[in-house]
C-alpha cells in the first residue's frame, strides 16, 4: 500500500492518496522516514534486514535447494543464532525455496483423439441393487519401494470394492486383472443389465479397452 503512494505522491501528493486509501498520512510518513534512515527501524525490522542476505547466501551457496529447515540448521552451524520460524518468514519474504523430493505422478490424461462411447450413467451414480452400475479407476500410492498403482472397481449400490490389483507400472492387464476380479467374484453375466463405467482417461500403456471388456462378459462397458 505504501509502495502505491510511493509511486503516484508526485502527481497526487500525499494526502489526497492517503485519503483514497484510507492510511494515515503521518504512517506513511513514518515508512518514508524508516526507508530513508534504517536507524529508525525497530530492533526486529533492523535485524532482518541484516539476516536477509546471509539467508540468501546460504540458500545460493547449497545449490538452492535447502528449505528452511536446512538453513536455519546450516545459520547454526555457522554460529548465527536465530530461529527457525524467522528463518521460514525471511525466505518466505525473499521469495525463496526449497526443493521438495518426489514428483507428481498423472494417473489420468484425457485423449480427445481415442473414441468415446457414450456415457449411460450421464453423471448420476447411483444404483437400487447390486451389480446394477460399477465404476473404476486407478491411483498411486508411495512407498519405500516406489510408486505402486492400484486399480479398482466398486460397486456403487453397496460402495464396496469388488475387484482390486496393485501394480509396479501402468499397464493395461494390470487394470483389466482388477476388472476380471470383479467378474469373477460376482458372476455379472446373468444380469446384463450391469453398466460399468469409468473416465477418459489414458496412459502409455493403459486402456480401459470396451473391446477387451466385451470378449468375457456381458457387461455394458464405456
Amino acid at each position: 500500500m505504501y509502495g502505491l503512494v510511493d509511486e503516484h505522491r508526485k502527481v497526487h501528493g500525499v494526502e489526497p492518496i492517503c485519503a483514497v486509501l484510507q492510511i494515515a498520512p503521518s504512517a506513511y510518513r513514518r515508512h518514508a522516514a524508516r526507508c530513508r534512515d534504517q536507524a529508525l527501524l525497530s530492533a526486529r525490522a533492523q535485524r532482518d534486514v541484516a539476516l536477509m542476505p546471509v539467508v540468501e547466501q546460504v540458500w545460493n551457496a547449497n545449490l538452492q535447494v535447502y528449505g528452511a529447515d536446512k538453513v536455519w540448521k546450516q545459520m547454526n552451524r555457522e554460529g548465527i543464532e536465530v530461529a527457525r520460524c524467522t528463518v521460514e518468514r525471511l525466505m518466505r519474504r525473499l521469495g525463496l525455496r526449497g526443493v521438495r523430493r518426489g514428483k507428481v505422478v498423472r494417473t489420468t490424461i484425457s485423449d480427445n483423439k481415442a473414441p468415446c462411447p457414450l456415457d449411460k450413467v450421464n453423471r448420476q451414480f447411483r444404483a437400487e441393487r447390486p451389480n446394477q452400475l460399477w465404476v473404476s479407476d486407478f491411483t498411486y500410492v508411495s512407498t519405500w519401494q516406489g510408486w505402486l498403482y492400484v486399480a479398482f472397481v466398486v460397486d456403487v449400490f453397496a460402495r464396496r470394492i469388488v475387484g482390486w490389483r496393485v501394480s509396479s507400472s501402468m499397464t493395461t492387464d494390470f487394470v483389466l486383472d482388477a476388472l476380471e476380479q470383479a467378474l469373477y467374484a460376482r458372476q455379472p453375466e446373468r444380469d446384463s443389465s450391469l453398466v460399468h463405467h469409468s473416465d477418459r482417461g489414458s496412459q502409455p500403456g493403459v486402456n480401459w479397452s470396451s473391446q477387451h471388456c466385451f470378449a468375457r462378459s456381458s457387461v455394458a462397458v464405456h
